[in-house]
């Protein structure tokens, strides 16, 4: 008798604790999903700003991986991946011979999107034993778990800062890589020095018959310090370049073309620049900032995940801290409107992918060599901006809505005309305490320069020195 009942007892137990199993695990999904911080209010489309990993090390470049999760690297020499759905990281290979100092360390990337050729190509600075500094660019070969058999394709000069290396994989599967022209402003303009250009080669490091030098890499010259490289799906390339003190530029690379650096800052609208493109064809940028924002990682947006960026150019930027939205025309030649967006909420934002769905992921760079105050704690991060659904959207608070561009800015926010001026041109190297970087940026708050003679300061700031 006592086994009959003891049966049943135990069917019910047993369901009982299968319930409470999924229950529970239900619970752990929800506190491993990545919660909503900030939200985006477009025309018709709410976007959630969401950190899909945090504590990294300066997350250079952030790609698609071909296993459908965020592919990074860390400036400190590592490549991971991170679960976009539940965060979970994952490191794929720790390279030793990465060289980090100030903005030299493992830096750009690019994932060949041919799966049958499963190629990862990488760019890092290292050091020779003659202690001469070289940027390196390296064909992987990517397993489930691990990146192997590596092939160094290429190596250029390096320099403790203009280093480029951005790469990038074109529609027709030949593999671009921008360098610096590694502080040595001639580099850009000397077509027999790698540096200061785009380049262009095979998948195996060999040159292309159809470059326009026969027997050169070179695709495009006149660069200073390109940040972003994005192909469009029809093939159209555009790059994010950082100027000197003034014009940052996005341009349109055209093959063979000259961009002008060091001859020509921006647009040719000085009379020495007109002069120079007068006699040198000069391809000037579609667009150019000043004062500089520091432009980073690019990707192109043609997705009607979110219909409002549709055919726009995503933009990072590290001195401005925001997340540009350029709104391109139809044939991608001109850019016709901008929107900015997370202005101050993350600090430094380094690059950007856009997963094959149409969300948006966002690397920071607080944790790098200049940073414009302290990180946080949970600095550096990958964020995600997606589209919210319905169902999320019902349960949302309306109030945390961040981006309304009717507000006016406070009148104790507004800045004097003289700190506006510090702020656009001084403070993202020698910061807004004037205290400077040590061993990079002098002080200015102690500089007899600047605390003594106002006349002979104003006439520095007017001509130089």
């Amino acid at each position: 008798m006592f086994v009959e009942i003891q049966k049943p007892f135990l069917t019910i137990l047993f369901i009982c604790l299968f319930f409470l199993i999924v229950v529970f695990m239900a619970g752990c999904n929800d506190r491993n999903k990545p919660q909503t911080e900030e939200y985006i209010q477009l025309k018709n489309t709410t976007l959630g700003v969401t950190t899909i990993a945090s504590n990294l090390n300066v997350p250079w470049e952030i790609a698609w991986g071909p296993d459908n999760q965020v592919w990074f690297t860390e400036q400190s020499g590592t490549i991971s991946k991170v679960n976009p759905r539940n965060g979970t990281k994952k490191l794929l290979l720790k390279i030793p011979e990465v060289y980090r100092i100030r903005t030299l360390g493992l830096l750009g990337m690019a994932i060949y999107p041919d799966k049958k050729m499963p190629y990862v190509f990488v760019d890092y600075t290292h050091k020779k034993k003659d202690s001469t500094v070289i940027s390196r660019l390296v064909r992987y070969t990517y397993t489930a778990d691990t990146l192997k058999d590596p092939l160094i394709l290429l190596e250029v000069p390096a320099s403790t800062g203009h280093n480029g290396s951005r790469v990038a994989v074109s529609p027709d599967g030949k593999v671009f890589w921008a360098t610096g022209d590694a502080a040595k402003n001639p580099n850009a303009q000397d077509i027999n020095s790698l540096n200061g250009k785009i380049l262009r080669l095979n998948i195996d490091g060999i040159i292309p018959a159809d470059n326009p030098i026969p027997g050169s890499l070179v695709w495009s010259r006149g660069h200073r310090n390109i940040q972003g490289l994005v192909f469009t799906p029809d093939g159209e390339l555009f790059s994010s370049e950082h100027g000197d003190a003034t014009d940052d530029e996005l341009n349109i690379i055209q093959k063979g073309g000259n961009y002008g650096w060091y001859n020509v800052q921006g647009y040719c609208d000085l009379p020495e620049e007109k002069k120079y493109c007068d006699s040198t064809p000069i391809i000037e940028p579609i667009k150019a900032w000043t004062p500089t924002i520091a432009p980073s990682g690019i990707d192109y947006y043609h997705s009607n995940k979110i219909p409002e960026w549709n055919n726009s150019i995503l933009m990072a930027t590290l001195k401005a801290t925001n997340f540009m939205v350029l709104h391109l025309d139809k044939e991608k030649k001109a850019i016709v409107s901008e929107d900015i967006y997370l202005q101050n909420k993350y600090g430094r934002l380094r690059d950007i992918c856009v997963s094959p769905d149409g969300d948006i992921y966002v690397s920071t760079s607080n944790r790098d060599w200049n940073p414009l105050g302290v990180p946080k704690r949970d600095d550096d991060r990958i964020i995600r901006i997606a589209k919210i659904s319905d169902k999320d959207f019902s349960r949302m608070d309306k109030n945390i809505v961040t981006e309304d561009h009717s507000k006016e800015i406070p009148a104790s926010k507004i800045l004097s005309p003289g700190a506006t001026i510090y702020k656009g041109y001084c403070a993202s190297c020698h910061k807004e305490d004037g205290n400077g970087v040590a061993s990079s940026f002098p002080a200015l708050n102690k500089n007899e320069i600047v605390t003594g003679n106002k006349n002979s300061l104003i006439q520095i700031v007017l001509k130089g020195e």
